[in-house]
């Protein structure tokens, strides 16, 4: 299982809770197994997410690889220069 922080208004739209645990392998497997447990979060994921992944920002990087010791935060997609 894989331990995912939901970072601010994320948190509002999985029932409150600032964890999360997913059995995942990979980022897109991450977004499936929130989607399927936290409905509420699906039109966010639709909208984009972005990830920290053990400190580094990850956006569309779907099959970068997760375990169950990673430090994984879900956010709300990140734009910016």
């Amino acid at each position: 299982m894989v331990r995912v922080k939901l970072w601010g208004s994320l948190r509002s739209l999985a029932d409150g809770q600032e964890y999360v645990e997913v059995d995942a392998a990979n980022l897109r497997q991450v977004l499936d197994q929130l989607a399927e447990k936290h409905p509420g979060l699906t039109p966010q994921i639709r909208r984009g997410v972005s990830f920290s992944l053990d400190g580094v920002i990850y956006r569309d990087a779907w099959f970068t690889k997760v375990t169950k010791d990673s430090e994984l935060v879900m956010m709300p997609y990140m734009v910016g220069g």
